[in-house]
């Protein structure tokens, strides 16, 4: 392995290992099972190794804009991610840089007055929002597809104005109500860009108010819910860490955004042999059985990538310096009958019918005001709390 690492990432000029590839040959000299770099070298068709090659032999520049004048294909995304995991590149966001193309490649087939203003919004509304929560660490799958949905639907609603011989900017309030007549489902989808047509003066001739928030539904009898966390705890057949994220879900309202992005240190096993997961600011002690799963997890947490370095995921990904995707998880749970979806409102439902809006925000990092909304569906009435609490 050393010898084709060698090989493929030596500078013709200095005669050593390219300066600013050594944090990856380094990397990759580490692994931990050898043969698996070695089939990644020489796997049919090596894109990722040939282009490695072609840049350690400065015939192509080691920068991100090198990966955008290419397929985003695995192997291209992987030597990407494997260039930045090692610092060699900057980090980045793949999934935002993925709706970039897909946003171009949209509005390609939308009329030129009409994509000028979905790309405003769609570049300087929705992906800087993203890129602010991407930078605070808490970009997940729902918000990259929520924000899609809103462009689909900016552009559905050019298309439904370009058949009135009018643009977005010259809708009336008359034509959006009727647009939103003839598509009652797409209120949704459209309040956002509505909105921000106006705050941006682009048309300020037509609003929609913010529809009034509800009180969320749950789907899942309590009972069912028992049952499958006692199938989680269980049954062997089913992955280990779909299992651990599961009941994550199921006992302690956790959503896959925020399960899969977990860290090793927010696991601790105390003195007493107690394992202590803190979800949010306060450590909670783990049950019988759910303990001893993330025990058996600690000690063989998985290494799918060939890279050798531990980034700290509690549930390392396939690509270097990632954690796994959410999708591995639910795909997983879905099979054997569980909806994460539905488990964890569930799962708040009954938290909060035992437990204070204030103490359930803190333990498991939710905002208070989502707290106290699923403590009114559980119809407790917890304002003497505080009160209780300093006598």
């Amino acid at each position: 392995m050393t010898d084709r690492l060698t090989a493929l990432l030596t500078d013709p000029i200095t005669g050593l290992v390219h300066e600013q590839l050594r944090p990856v040959f380094d990397e990759l000299n580490a692994a931990p099972r050898p043969q698996s770099v070695i089939t990644w070298l020489k796997k049919p068709p090596a894109t990722g190794a040939r282009l490695l090659g072609q840049m350690a032999r400065r015939q192509t520049p080691i920068s991100h804009d090198t990966f955008r004048n290419l397929p985003a294909d695995r192997s291209h995304n992987y030597l990407r991610e494997l260039l930045a995991s090692t610092g060699t590149l900057p980090r980045y966001h793949a999934p935002i840089e993925q709706m970039e193309r897909w946003l171009d490649d949209k509005l390609e087939l939308v009329d030129t007055e009409d994509a000028a203003v979905i790309g405003r919004y769609g570049r300087w509304h929705l992906l800087r929002n993203l890129r602010t929560t991407a930078d605070r660490g808490g970009l997940s799958t729902s918000a990259i597809y929520g924000a899609r949905s809103h462009i689909n639907g900016a552009i559905r609603l050019s298309r439904w104005a370009t058949t009135r011989r009018t643009t977005i900017a010259g809708l009336t309030q008359s034509q959006l109500e009727a647009y939103l007549a003839e598509h009652p489902g797409g209120r949704n989808a459209q309040q956002g860009f509505v909105i921000w047509l106006g705050r941006s003066r682009t048309n300020t001739a037509i609003t929609m108010r913010w529809r009034e928030s509800t009180l969320p539904e749950v789907v899942v009898a309590d009972v069912d819910r028992w049952e499958q966390i006692d199938q989680l705890l269980h049954d062997e057949q089913i992955a280990l860490y779909a299992r651990i994220g599961g009941l994550f879900t199921l006992l302690f309202a956790q959503p896959l955004e925020a399960i899969v992005s977990m860290r090793t240190d927010q696991v601790a096993i105390d003195d007493a042999g107690r394992v202590m997961v803190s979800f949010e600011a306060v450590p909670v002690e783990m049950p019988p059985a759910l303990d001893d799963l993330i025990r058996r997890h600690l000690t063989r947490p998985g290494a799918p990538s060939i890279a050798s370095t531990d980034h700290g995921w509690l549930f390392p990904g396939r690509h270097p310096g990632r954690h796994m995707v959410r999708e591995n998880f639910r795909s997983k749970l879905v099979a054997n009958g569980i909806h994460p979806g539905q488990s964890r409102q569930a799962a708040m439902f009954a938290l909060a019918g035992g437990i204070p809006a204030a103490v359930l925000s803190d333990l498991i990092g939710i905002a208070d005001t989502t707290a106290i909304r699923w403590a009114a569906l559980a119809a407790r009435d917890w304002s003497g709390y505080i009160a209780q609490r300093q006598l």
